[in-house]
């Protein structure tokens, strides 16, 4: 081991207490990735229930400048990956629930498997798979914890193609993590991301190297202080666009109510005009 990772182990292993930015939030999720090869190939691996070993190269396709101030509204932060050079992932931390999800992660899905150069035949697209990481609910009314949904026949159930996948990994039911997730370690992904203090987060880095290293960048990244501030950007963002939404929601139910009450009104005033005849 290197001097610098000794000192970055040391580092990390000393914090304690609260953690300062929620490893949610999803600029920070970015930075750690495209800093991080050896994190995300273990992540990929995870999450594609694939040995470590299968992962020979893994680039992010799409990276930022690491602590550059952005425009709030057109900053990109899933994290676009080619595995082997093959393989493209398209991964996304999303904590605001805007109840579009399904249509969101399809139309994501699309756009990233959608692409072939010119010269290439249909047979040459890539296999392409999108993952969200999602910290709310997107189906209340079936939880589970790591979800794989492909083009199968309603029939048969014959998969239409092996290529395309949407998957999403629901950060809040690691409780119903079936055991082939455990065994991919993808239960010990999502407690990372819902540390709240520094003695969990090495309690469960202490079962992975590339959680650990995961865990050490994130550290690094977070004592940052231009990296902090764009994360706290970030989040107070988030939080502004929510009020505006839940703003826009009760205008909207309101309008509702007076038109239903403008209604009824005018149903009795015919009513009443109808007696008076």
């Amino acid at each position: 081991m290197s001097k610098q990772s000794t000192n970055q182990k040391l580092q990390f292993q000393n914090a304690t207490g609260p953690i300062r930015i929620r490893m949610t939030n999803d600029y920070l999720f970015k930075a750690t990735l495209q800093s991080d090869s050896f994190a995300l190939a273990g992540l990929s691996a995870a999450l594609l229930h694939l040995p470590p070993e299968n992962i020979q190269r893994v680039e992010v396709t799409n990276p930022f400048i690491l602590g550059e101030e952005y425009e709030e509204k057109n900053i990109v932060l899933d994290v676009k990956v080619c595995l082997n050079n093959n393989t493209r992932l398209d991964l996304e931390m999303q904590v605001a629930n805007y109840h579009d999800w399904p249509e969101r992660s399809t139309y994501y899905a699309c756009r990233n498997f959608a692409r072939l150069h010119r010269g290439e035949e249909y047979h040459d697209v890539k296999p392409s798979h999108q993952i969200g990481l999602l910290d709310f609910f997107p189906f209340p009314d079936h939880l589970s914890f790591y979800s794989t949904y492909r083009l199968r026949d309603d029939t048969s159930g014959r998969l239409y193609t092996d290529k395309f996948s949407i998957r999403v990994l629901e950060l809040n039911n690691v409780s119903l993590a079936t055991e082939e997730d455990k065994r991919y370690n993808i239960d010990k992904w999502a407690r990372l991301y819902k540390a709240e203090t520094w003695e969990d987060v090495k309690m469960i880095a202490s079962e992975d190297p590339a959680i650990f290293a995961a865990a050490n960048t994130i550290y690094k990244l977070s004592e940052d202080e231009r990296i902090r501030e764009q994360c706290e950007a970030r989040e107070d963002f988030l939080r502004r666009e929510l009020a505006t939404r839940r703003e826009l929601e009760e205008l909207n139910r309101l309008k509702t109510e007076n038109a239903q009450q403008a209604a009824e009104i005018a149903r009795l005033r015919a009513l009443l005009a109808e007696k008076e005849k």
